[in-house]
């Protein structure tokens, strides 16, 4: 029976029996759970698919590990424990300055070992269902397999967004298949690429059956998307080891695949089909107000056929997203009952709020960047303005957890948004302007920037409106992207694919140099709800002026006025966005635990 007791039964089966009474069980045959057995009933052929996703929760895989380093420094996410701080094992990852026995990462169960077992998963599901699921008649099943191949190629693009470089393992093991070597990242792509158009094919659309009423299981929708991102990585630049020397130590380049398949020009016009059918069929809008989209992410909003299209299946007492991107609690608040500060490991670029409108128009704005923190005074729990160097994600607040507020342990529950409708838009807009022109990409550019601009829709249509050169409209992707999805963690594999990301990391460090230069106070009065914050300083024209009665200007720790605000944000924090080029340090190596147990299959390229 291969491994199917050891990893699926022990993960799937035995976890709903748990829950059986005594009196319910009877004894049984050795194969009463044989594969045969297993993936030709329904219900336990189910139970498997979610044993892939249970990877997602352990302690140092996605839960500890994974999603809480992967994705920053760019140009709009920043860790903020840099500072003047001496260099130590979480700002090396943070910084493009990662080692192979980094001790937050070197560890038998981190994210590597723990997302290669999701792969086994899959494998198990996938070879089990073929054989013994009758797909050809049965729809419930061949449901099952397409979800079983979309969670493959979910869990092969974690791997390849942060390592590179992985083995192909697209069977369950074997005794000679134990140990493998890392394959040329092209193979996975296209086997991923392949096993998603054959999903296609067996999914449904969000909430249009039992298995796609919410958000934390995979749609036809989510496929779609997801075999976009995967055909836009796989056409785009990223680091690579030069032809044939995959896993030989080669310090590789940043170029393109140059494998046909993998072209623009054969990939780009089935991106675009794949996004418009979702656009046209998949009955998804996006949210007309942006703040309630995020309100509703941190009430564990989970129903299908609205803007989130997938988020990361966590337990309501597992994960720990809001535990690590909120706004900062510092010590004990009524919305973070903890006497260690919560939230704020990192946050928006400084600079990135002065990228949004200046009047204050784009409603994105405020949600996404947050220059203050959560404290009490010592009478009653505030909202307090924070220095010029700490912004955090707005969109992500112990204070909006209503339906299940945090309790101060480690794990808050917060399902993190995976896929949003506004990525399809943009990712469809991207490659419509590559393949038609800017004209026929205009409208789903126009859809996001609209509901950016709500009340001043005019301003978005004649932004839009005036992009009538493919290169004009892709910078406006580029920009839309960051100022769209901030906090989300995009951004890095945007900027790989891009070629943009050491571009884009000296941009911001500029801007936070400009910034640090702008003289001016910044003040701040409470709202009438007695704890939220009016800031005034930011918006054009502001900075600089006094506003006048009710207003408190910005004080330092000592109580002192601090005329010059952004002054505060001091050049080594600005230098520490990287201390290697990050265009030869774009992935994580494979650590030095799984290398050394790798019977010497695995090796490290560029440079490690």
């Amino acid at each position: 029976m291969k491994l199917i007791n050891k990893i699926l039964i022990g993960a799937g089966l035995l976890a709903t029996m748990s829950v059986t009474s005594c009196s319910d069980l009877t004894t049984s045959s050795p194969s009463a759970f044989d594969d045969k057995n297993v993936f030709s009933q329904y219900e336990l052929a189910e139970f498997n698919i979610f044993s892939i996703y249970e990877v997602f929760g352990h302690t140092n895989s996605h839960r500890g590990r994974y999603l809480p380093w992967y994705g920053f420094n760019t140009d709009t996410e920043i860790y903020l424990d840099s500072g003047e701080k001496k260099a130590d094992e979480k700002g090396d990852i943070a910084q493009y300055d990662i080692k192979t026995n980094n001790g937050q990462m070197n560890l038998s169960n981190g994210p590597y070992n723990e997302l290669m077992v999701g792969i086994e998963r899959a494998n198990l599901c996938v070879d089990g269902i073929r054989k013994y699921g009758d797909v050809e008649n049965n729809a419930q099943m061949a449901a099952l397999l397409g979800e079983a191949l979309c969670a493959r190629a979910l869990i092969y693009t974690e791997l390849l967004k942060g390592f590179g470089e992985v083995p192909a393992r697209f069977e369950p093991i074997t005794p000679e298949t134990i140990y493998l070597p890392k394959s040329d990242r092209d193979v996975i792509y296209k086997q991923l690429l392949a096993d998603l158009e054959e999903a296609f094919g067996y999914m449904a659309w969000p909430a249009q059956s039992a298995s796609t009423m919410k958000t934390d299981r995979p749609s036809l929708a989510f496929a779609k998307g997801l075999y976009a991102r995967l055909a836009l990585m796989a056409s785009g630049y990223a680091q690579r080891p030069d032809d044939g020397l995959v896993n030989t130590g080669n310090q590789g380049s940043v170029r393109l695949s140059v494998d046909p398949e993998l072209s623009k020009e054969v990939l780009y016009p089935k991106v675009k089909s794949a996004l418009e059918d979702v656009v046209n069929n998949a009955g998804l809008e996006l949210y007309a107000d942006y703040e309630q989209l995020w309100r509703d992410l941190n009430n564990f909003d989970l129903e299908a056929g609205k803007e989130i299209i997938y988020s990361i299946p966590m337990g309501d007492a597992r994960g720990r997203w809001n535990f690590t991107f909120a706004i900062r609690n510092e010590n004990y608040t009524k919305w973070s009952p903890s006497t260690t500060s919560r939230g704020g490991v990192a946050g928006p670029v400084p600079s990135l709020f002065f990228k949004y409108d200046r009047a204050g128009k784009d409603q994105r704005r405020d949600v996404s960047c947050a220059n203050f923190r959560m404290e009490n005074d010592g009478t009653d729990d505030l909202c307090v303005l924070a220095g010029a160097g700490s912004w955090y994600f707005g969109k992500y607040r112990f204070d909006w957890q209503e339906t299940l507020p945090y309790g101060g342990g480690n794990d808050d529950g917060v399902k993190p948004v995976y896929m949003r409708y506004a990525d399809i838009l943009l990712m469809l807009a991207e490659v419509t302007n590559e393949l038609e022109g800017p004209t026929a990409a205009k409208p789903y550019l126009l859809e996001v920037r609209k509901r950016a601009y709500r009340g001043y829709e005019a301003d978005a249509e004649a932004y839009v409106n005036a992009l009538n050169s493919k290169e004009s409209f892709f910078k406006a992707i580029v920009d839309e992207r960051a100022l769209e999805f901030v906090g989300e963690f995009l951004r890095k594999a945007d900027l790989i694919r891009w070629n943009m990301l050491k571009t884009k990391l000296d941009e911001a460090k500029q801007d936070m140099y400009t910034l640090s230069e702008k003289p001016g106070a910044v003040y701040y009065k409470y709202n009438d709800d007695g704890y939220t914050l009016s800031l005034y300083g930011y918006n054009e024209g502001e900075l600089g002026n006094n506003p006048g009665a009710g207003w408190t200007q910005y004080t330092d720790s000592k109580g002192a006025p601090v005329d010059n605000y952004f002054g505060d944000l001091k050049a080594e924090r600005i230098e520490r966005i990287y201390r290697n080029d990050p265009d030869t340090r774009q992935w994580w190596p494979i650590f030095d635990n799984t290398v050394t147990n790798s019977q010497g299959k695995l090796v490290n390229d560029y440079g490690f």
